[in-house]
């Protein structure tokens, strides 16, 4: 979660991999990946974008069209996209990133429960909830065969389904799978992590809507000071969690 510092090791090893390999080099494209994802977790979307594109283009000639890291690279466009709110734009991405997927990868594999995720998760950003829980819930089939109990991509599964059950207005069961959620987080992260801090305001906002206010500021503060260690100021979390 330290991002700054994330940064600046993937720009030092990027200034190595320039000069060292041909421009259009697999390498590179990863070099490109990886600072975009640090964007992305800054809730810098354009500069996300900017990187994931260029990610894109090498692999793109680099590999064959079904090749399992071009659906990854296809994801990685989806989520910035998901993250700027054009759902349209996610959902074309995660679709060509689910295709490949489902051509190249066993059923069960873990990879393709991400992209049921993901294609879940705009739906939920679209209103459409129980096409989101279809596909929420055809990820979560595959984590609990494939992974062991306590894993963190379980656990954002839970939150997941729980975050269609907040939409739906059914906080009870939002809380539910929220908690299961953070469950594993607490035992998986360090306790400054942000992806806890995330697990903190989801269930904080589960007390808000069942009506239990100060048990949603107690959550809702422990949110706000994990952010505020790790995230930009301007940050769309810590907005969101201060309001």
């Amino acid at each position: 979660g330290d991002y700054s510092k994330a940064l600046e090791f993937y720009e030092k090893a990027h200034k190595i991999y320039e000069k060292a390999l041909p421009p259009n080099h697999p390498d590179l494209a990863i070099s490109y990946d990886n600072i975009g994802q640090v964007y992305n977790n800054m809730g810098d979307y354009s500069k996300a974008l900017e990187f994931y594109e260029k990610s894109h283009k090498i692999l793109e000639k680099a590999l064959p069209p079904n090749h399992p890291n071009l659906a990854s690279s296809y994801n990685n466009i989806g989520q910035v996209y998901n993250s700027m709110g054009d759902y349209s734009k996610a959902l074309e991405f995660y679709e060509k990133s689910l295709k490949i997927s489902e051509k190249a990868l066993p059923s069960n594999h873990p990879d393709l429960a991400i992209s049921y995720d993901n294609i879940g998760q705009v739906y939920n950003n679209m209103g459409d909830y129980s096409k989101a829980l279809e596909f929420h819930e055809k990820a979560h089939k595959i984590f609990e065969k494939a992974l062991p109990p306590n894993h963190p991509s379980l656990a954002t599964s839970y939150g997941n389904i729980g975050q269609v059950y907040y939409n739906m207005g059914d906080y009870s069961k939002a809380l539910e799978f929220y908690e299961k959620s953070h469950q594993i987080d607490e035992k998986a992260l360090p306790s400054n992590h942000p992806d806890l801090a995330s697990s903190y305001n989801n269930i904080g906002t589960a007390y808000f809507g069942k009506g239990d206010y100060s048990k949603a500021l107690s959550f809702l503060e422990k949110a706000l000071s994990i952010w505020q260690k790790s995230l930009p100021p301007n940050h769309p979390n810590i907005i969101m969690v201060t309001n």
